[in-house]
């Protein structure tokens, strides 16, 4: 099937070609035509699936031969949970837009301007991508209606009702037209998220994508249990050190430890820096300019934090803490394995979290293979529920002198691919 059997517009078709792309991803084949059609959609996907194309384009296409309306309010409202997800979408509206050149969008995300934000919605705005928070705010001093709305997705709807959400789209909900078009997208269409979707939709259509690691690309997934957080630490920097490694993304359970991770491993001659959710919106940007920019050689992060980012450079994940949830893993370890490349995603997995790897073996069908670093093993009670693999020679300082901070690391503070010894 091609993007043109899907009876998309001729102008996002246009925009289409000029991505690149010819072949839809199998969420956007079903969901497409579906959106099109009018029918309200629950659509279980996982990262790097195409999701977000699977609503913006027929989105677009239910307004491609109809221009706005003098003095109304925006036609389709994307709800993110995260201001670097929200941001990602808005590119992808305005790249399969292009050729729409009456169309106007608005990103409404906290940690940013409420004011410049404002003089966004003084003009005709058709599509409006936002954080519930920042929109409920807007709509709270009047600055935005809902009563136009055709169509409102709810993007990573699980993420949004874990961060605390629940009310605040309840809120937004009760703002839009009863008859409006409703898109939720979540790892999950079970539990809270179920009964989110009964209040939201009228018969929507299920579709459902498996999440397996393998339509993700060809990422090597590893496990190195630890004895202690400074066993993990001392893990890690070896790891850093490896030939093999460009940039990391290392994961946290919090935004403390995020912090305390990168103080560290800076203070080891490391190119590290932190990305959380208490970060003011202006340094989560510059971060990540960096990191896009090879500024950057490690970013250690939190899952919230570090939802939506897509750097082809990321060749390592590394769960210093792994998730709570055993969804997030999959999101995690979809950060590395970009644009065709191979990856690699190792989880370090102390005497207590033995449980939740488990849950992670089961969920994606996969058991990890057990790595030790010579001169770093564990005590024996910690690789006790597993037998653990030779030491792996050239792959991330396996097999290497495993001394903390042995191996070439990234230095900060010099330039861009420059690499230095770590002290």
């Amino acid at each position: 099937m091609t993007f043109q059997e899907l009876g998309l517009a001729e102008p996002l078709l246009q925009a289409i070609a000029a991505t690149g792309y010819t072949i839809p991803t199998p969420v956007q084949s079903q969901a497409i035509p579906a959106v099109i059609a009018g029918d309200d959609l629950l659509v279980s996907s996982h990262t790097g699936s195409g999701k977000t194309a699977a609503f913006t384009l027929p989105s677009l296409h239910r307004l491609a031969d109809r221009r706005p309306a003098p003095g109304s309010g925006p036609r389709v409202l994307v709800l993110t949970p995260t201001r670097e997800l929200a941001q990602q979408v808005e590119k992808a509206v305005k790249t399969y837009g292009r050729s729409l050149r009456w169309l106007n969008t608005a990103c409404l995300v906290g940690g940013a301007p409420f004011f410049a934000q404002v003089k966004q919605l003084a003009r005709a705005v058709d599509v409006v991508v936002a954080t519930p928070g920042r929109l409920i705010d807007h709509l709270e001093r009047r600055k935005l209606k809902l009563s136009d709305i055709e169509i409102l997705v709810l993007d990573e709807a699980d993420r949004m009702l874990d961060m605390g959400f629940a009310e605040d789209i309840d809120r937004i909900v009760a703002a839009t037209p009863a008859k409006r078009q409703t898109l939720l997208f979540s790892a999950t269409l079970d539990g809270v998220v179920g009964k989110l979707a009964q209040r939201l939709t009228r018969e929507p259509r299920r579709i459902e994508i498996a999440p397996t690691v393998e339509n993700r690309g060809n990422i090597e997934q590893r496990l190195l249990f630890a004895d202690s957080v400074t066993h993990k630490t001392r893990l890690l920097e070896s790891l850093l050190g490896g030939d093999d490694l460009q940039q990391a993304v290392v994961f946290t359970a919090t935004k403390k430890s995020a912090e305390e991770v990168s103080l560290s491993l800076q203070e080891k001659g490391f190119s590290a820096a932190a990305l959380h959710g208490d970060m003011h919106q202006t340094a989560r940007n510059r971060t990540l300019d960096k990191l896009r920019q090879g500024r950057i050689g490690v970013l250690v992060a939190t899952d919230v934090a570090a939802r939506g980012i897509d750097v082809a450079g990321i060749s390592h994940v590394i769960n210093f803490d792994p998730p709570r949830q055993v969804e997030d893993y999959v999101h995690r370890i979809g950060r590395t394995g970009r644009a065709g490349r191979d990856g690699v995603a190792i989880t370090f997995s102390g005497p207590r979290e033995v449980g939740i790897i488990r849950a992670i073996e089961r969920f994606t069908g996969k058991r990890l293979d057990v790595h030790v670093i010579a001169g770093l093993e564990p005590a024996p009670r910690s690789a006790a529920p597993r037998t653990a693999r030779p030491p792996h020679r050239g792959s991330g300082g396996y097999g290497r002198d495993a001394r903390p901070g042995a191996g070439k690391g990234w230095s900060a503070g010099r330039g861009e691919g420059q690499r230095r010894r770590a002290p």
